[in-house]
């Protein structure tokens, strides 16, 4: 596969998983367990943990080299802009957690809208931390590159089709009908490719800026970890899965960042 195809597949395979995902609504008459819900959620934080560390902080500080001693600056400052980021989207987007917690300011929109935005917040990191993966790929111009890019992309769409079924599953209590669960399931997902586009597109086009980036992605990643997946997943009910999902997930990206990277 050519550069560009590789960066087509990893860009598409991220929508793809959460779409199957919510297609699992047409399987199950019920939603899913709490001590299901609770392993892919620690799933999902395992993987965007060591997605984090691996394909984007490590990725920042060694492009920020020529810093000497003082190459954890852009990581540091990306690290924490990003985190910033995701607390003025929490306060000026209404939105409602499956958890049932709201957040932001008042509205009328319909509970299925603000599980909706919910869960499109929380993908809107993912989608940019692959766009700049791939767009820091194109700066360097190596297949090895790609292929990490590559690798960052297949965690997240793994973590995506759990993720997905997770979504569309309590909102058919909500709509009570499969069809519009699936749609809205699948629709949290279109922001990924749109936002790795953005990703993309900046961190090839301002490669100076790479390490800002990539530590951004991680920011905004972290929060949504500790923001919204731990509490979400109420891990003091079910532990031992939680933690195992965590470990799991964190195992699984690690060894594909070192296979593929």
């Amino acid at each position: 596969m050519s550069n560009t195809e590789i960066t087509i597949l990893g860009f598409t395979i991220i929508f793809v998983a959460t779409t199957l995902g919510a297609a699992t609504v047409f399987l199950f008459k019920k939603q899913i367990s709490p001590k299901l819900n609770t392993l892919i959620l620690g799933f999902a934080a395992g993987v965007m943990i060591a997605a984090s560390i691996w394909s984007l902080m490590l990725p920042s500080i060694e492009q920020s080299s020529d810093w000497g001693d003082w190459s954890f600056v852009p990581a540091l400052v990306g690290f924490l802009a990003g985190g910033l980021f995701m607390v003025v989207i929490d306060k000026v987007v209404p939105h409602i957690h499956v958890s049932g917690e709201a957040e932001g300011p008042k509205s009328n929109f319909k509970k299925t809208t603000k599980l909706f935005m919910a869960v499109t917040i929380h993908n809107i990191p993912e989608g940019l931390a692959v766009g700049f993966a791939f767009g820091g790929a194109l700066a360097e111009n190596t297949t090895a590159a790609f292929m990490g890019a590559l690798g960052l992309a297949i965690g997240m769409s793994i973590q995506n089709f759990p993720e997905g079924a997770a979504i569309a599953l309590p909102m058919q209590n909500v709509t009570g009908s499969k069809w519009k669960s699936f749609l809205l399931g699948a629709g949290t997902g279109v922001v990924e490719p749109v936002f790795a586009t953005v990703g993309y597109f900046l961190a090839s086009s301002l490669s100076v800026a790479q390490p800002w980036f990539l530590a951004f992605a991680a920011g905004l990643m972290i929060f949504v970890v500790a923001e919204d997946l731990i509490p979400d997943a109420h891990m003091e009910e079910n532990s031992h899965l939680g933690t195992w999902g965590v470990m799991i997930g964190f195992a699984l990206m690690m060894v594909l960042e070192v296979a593929l990277g």
